[in-house]
């Protein structure tokens, strides 16, 4: 993760995520500076993800929401995923974007 709305992004120690994906469901998990684990199972149409997760956080307590990801491809031909997500309880939006590694 290279930023978030809803948190800041430490860039020692962000939140990864690895994602998996057959016949166009997708799963995986995270962790990272805000989250000590996090998993998530959605589905991919196209160049977008829908995803619901959970996770437990660092500070302690968990949360949970849905998300959709837009798949990009940067100039460096790197995918790129801009999520807009919402947290359960609280219809605030935010959004966040992932760099796949090098």
């Amino acid at each position: 993760m290279v930023s978030s709305t809803a948190s800041t992004v430490n860039p020692d120690s962000p939140t990864e995520f690895e994602y998996w994906e057959r016949d166009e469901v997708v799963w995986g998990g995270y962790t990272g500076d805000t989250v000590t684990h996090g998993r998530f199972v959605g589905t991919r149409d196209g160049d977008q993800v829908s995803i619901s997760y959970a996770h437990a956080l660092v500070a302690g307590g968990k949360a949970g929401g849905r998300s959709t990801s837009r798949i990009e491809t940067g100039d460096d031909g790197l995918l790129r995923l801009v999520e807009e997500f919402t947290f359960e309880g609280d219809d605030t939006p935010h959004v966040s974007v992932c760099v796949e590694r090098p």
